[in-house]
């Protein structure tokens, strides 16, 4: 009886330790919203965008392959009607040119969506409150294949090869009894 009891417990501390670890890894997600770690510093920026396809909050900015910061918000701006994206730019990256443009990138094939942002020229810096204005929207992949299929299916046949032309190369000589 005492060997069953103990199997019983660890049976249940295992399951236990499972919930637990499910719970801390769907708090770590960036399209949770959710986090476990304190409020990094940093100020804030923001951009407007025709689409942002799928962009979550808690998504990556980054600078060449150098994550910079998170989106913090997504909103519509409904004088605008665009979709104004609110990102916090840790502290330590304070030396981005006012100039700077900002696209919607798709990690991968079929990643998620990140802002990148390439650097500009200027001499002034972004701060807290700037607003980047050379913006990219994202490239949804259903558009792209809606536009090939539609532009496939409204060209006519090819109809410039004679008919019969595709039976053989050289004409055939007739023979005369």
């Amino acid at each position: 009886m005492r060997s069953n009891r103990s199997i019983e417990i660890g049976t249940g501390l295992f399951v236990l330790l499972g919930f637990v670890s499910l719970l801390f890894l769907t708090t770590q997600l960036p399209s949770s919203g959710l986090k476990l770690a304190r409020a990094k510093t940093g100020y804030h920026i923001s951009a407007a965008f025709d689409n942002v396809g799928d962009l979550k909050v808690g998504a990556p900015v980054s600078m060449a392959g150098v994550t910079l910061g998170e989106v913090q918000s997504v909103r519509i701006d409904w004088t605008t009607y665009k979709a104004v994206v609110t990102m916090r730019i840790d502290s330590k990256y304070d030396k981005i040119p006012d100039d700077s443009d900002a696209s919607i990138e798709t990690q991968g094939l079929l990643g998620g969506k990140y802002v990148g942002i390439g650097a500009g020229g200027a001499e002034t810096l972004l701060k807290e409150g700037s607003q980047i204005t050379l913006t990219q929207s994202a490239l949804v992949l259903e558009n792209l294949i809606n536009k090939f299929f539609s532009g496939q299916a409204s060209k006519p046949a090819d109809s410039s090869a004679p008919a019969g032309a595709a039976g053989s190369a050289a004409p055939k000589k007739e023979t005369t009894k």
